[in-house]
């Protein structure tokens, strides 16, 4: 058996305790946890000076991204953003991609992250998810806005799909947004994933506000460079997020990711109709392209479920969820580090439907745990015990 201590451990499941102790046994799964040391060998115990909290989870990441690492402009807006992605992802040799999927892996791990909501276009990270030591889920990302092609890419999707579940990897289909995919590709992952859970890129931008309410602006500009004819496209006079949440309301859950551009009342309205959703912020990717941030007291107001996700290295200069953390905190000082070590931990492992052994320092689990320091309000990993 091992027995850690910290100056405070922050079970999530509970209030912060203080000089507690953690009892795990070899395999790392929770036996106890302890109040104080009585009673116990002080040489036994590994003391720690710091917080000690659970294995991070990463609700959003794109691993097989990590090759674009510097490579992409920043504050250049979402659609520029997407047309270097679309420009450069193929353009480095699968060796070096290889490479840059393992060492964005190990820098997970690193920093403690113990579970990634990953999304895939393609097999390229088959591999490495399934020597890691993190637990992925992966979301195969369909992209098909025109509704003849529904069913082509859908098939095709499914098809990915069995090459990830081979290698027995957790992997459901997700879209990537509403301005890239059709309602009636959008019905089939629906309908296939119903009872499973899901992610989407939303509304990450105004422009894809003004793309749903009147048909103009910076995507139109996109179609034109990418020579895509998008005449059956017809704008829905709603925001983006009332044009499509309609026909998520059965996925189990449903994670809403960056909503940098959600009002409150697109925020009220997805509460409204949906009891499974899950709002994730990646604050550093959000100021990396669009130079704004989600408005997160207003999320909190509406008591919406957060979690946490970095994004790629295409749009981050790292892979660290404390980073995130920090970022949030100092831009919103009314968010405590409870509150968003909550959202980096068990709402995360609530989302991936891992919740039975990730997110909280609890009898039976198997969490992983993080050593932290906080200087001022900032926490860094200092390492994973």
């Amino acid at each position: 058996m091992r027995f850690i201590s910290a100056d405070t451990i922050y079970p999530i499941s509970q209030n912060p305790i203080n000089n507690g102790v953690i009892v795990l046994d070899q395999a790392g799964q929770i036996l106890d946890v302890l109040y104080s040391d009585e009673g116990i060998e002080k040489t036994n115990i590994e003391k720690h000076k710091g917080i000690i909290t659970p294995g991070f989870v990463n609700a959003h990441c794109h691993l097989e991204l990590s090759h674009l690492k510097g490579l992409i402009p920043e504050k250049t807006g979402i659609v520029n953003f997407a047309g270097h992605v679309i420009g450069k992802r193929n353009s480095i040799s699968e060796e070096i991609k290889q490479e840059a999927i393992r060492l964005a892996d190990e820098e997970m791990q690193r920093n403690g992250i113990v579970a990634v909501g990953d999304i895939s276009n393609d097999d390229s990270t088959i591999e490495v998810k399934w020597k890691s030591k993190i637990h992925y889920h992966t979301f195969i990302e369909l992209i098909g806005f025109n509704p003849a092609n529904a069913q082509k890419i859908y098939d095709a999707g499914v098809e990915l799909r069995k090459k990830y579940t081979s290698k027995n990897l957790i992997a459901t289909l997700a879209p990537h947004a509403p301005y890239s995919v059709s309602l009636a590709l959008m019905n089939l992952i629906a309908n296939e994933n119903d009872g499973k859970s899901t992610t989407i890129h939303n509304q990450e931008s105004k422009a894809e506000n003004e793309f749903f309410e009147k048909g103009t602006g910076d995507f139109i500009k996109l179609y034109e460079s990418l020579s895509l004819n998008i005449d059956y496209f017809k704008p829905t006079t709603k925001s983006a997020l009332k044009s499509y949440l309609q026909n998520f309301v059965s996925t189990k859950n449903l994670a809403l990711v960056h909503n940098t551009f959600s009002s409150e009342d697109d925020i009220r309205f997805a509460e409204k109709i949906s009891s499974n959703l899950f709002w994730c912020l990646c604050p550093n990717a959000n100021l990396y392209i669009e130079q704004s941030l989600p408005n997160v007291p207003l999320l909190m107001q509406n008591n919406c479920k957060i979690v946490i996700g970095t994004d790629s290295l295409a749009s981050n200069h790292q892979l660290s969820i404390t980073d995130e953390l920090n970022k949030l905190i100092k831009q919103f000082p009314a968010i405590s580090i409870n509150q968003a070590l909550s959202w980096a931990t068990k709402s995360g492992a609530e989302f991936l439907g891992m919740q039975n052994e990730f997110g909280s320092i609890e009898k039976g689990k198997k969490p992983g745990l993080v050593l932290l320091e906080e200087e001022k309000r900032d926490v860094i990993v200092k390492g994973v015990l």
